[in-house]
């Protein structure tokens, strides 16, 4: 349980507000931290620590994309697609990284490691082709520099992989 295992990362949240309430979003990214999604039961467990309805919980979750009401990867890559980022390549990346690694849009490789999406503006547009790893930035990227980091993060995991800050994978560049 979130309560027990970040116990003084949510009395550092809950101390940052006037109200508990107010520390939903936080309490969201704890619980999708251990979890690695928000499901129906990390929904309640926030609920109860924020004093709210669940439902009232899910809707905030719902309507950021930030979190994920589903599973995801050990390696959440969004590819920023949007017009700037497009006419540096990113469109064509984000095709060839689906390709390379086998999945559609959305989907997750069959070991469970990396699930690609592409979103629209990280801010990072002088920098495209760039995606956002477990929300770090990886710049300036090719399929060359993509298939490195991949190969480094299925290294790290022994066999098939483990997470790894893409900041530290891409020498410390984050935006």
């Amino acid at each position: 349980m979130l309560a027990e295992k970040y116990a003084d990362r949510i009395a550092a949240q809950f101390a940052k507000y006037p109200d508990k309430r107010s520390a939903v979003m936080p309490m969201l990214y704890i619980a999708q931290e251990e979890y690695g999604w928000i499901s129906p039961e990390a929904i309640n467990e926030v609920a109860d620590l924020c004093d709210l309805d669940p439902t009232q919980v899910k809707s905030i979750a719902g309507f950021y994309t930030m979190y994920s009401e589903k599973p995801k990867g050990t390696y959440w890559l969004q590819v920023c697609t949007d017009l700037a980022c497009a006419l540096r390549g990113a469109d064509e990346f984000h095709t060839e990284l689906k390709e390379y690694l086998g999945v559609e849009e959305g989907g997750t490789t069959e070991d469970g490691l990396f699930t690609v999406e592409h979103v629209m503006c990280l801010a990072a547009c002088d920098r495209a082709p760039m995606l956002q790893c477990n929300f770090r930035f990886v710049e300036n990227l090719d399929m060359d520099k993509m298939k490195g980091l991949i190969a480094q993060w299925r290294a790290e995991a022994g066999t098939s992989g483990a997470s790894a800050p893409a900041s530290e994978a891409n020498g410390g560049a984050e935006g």
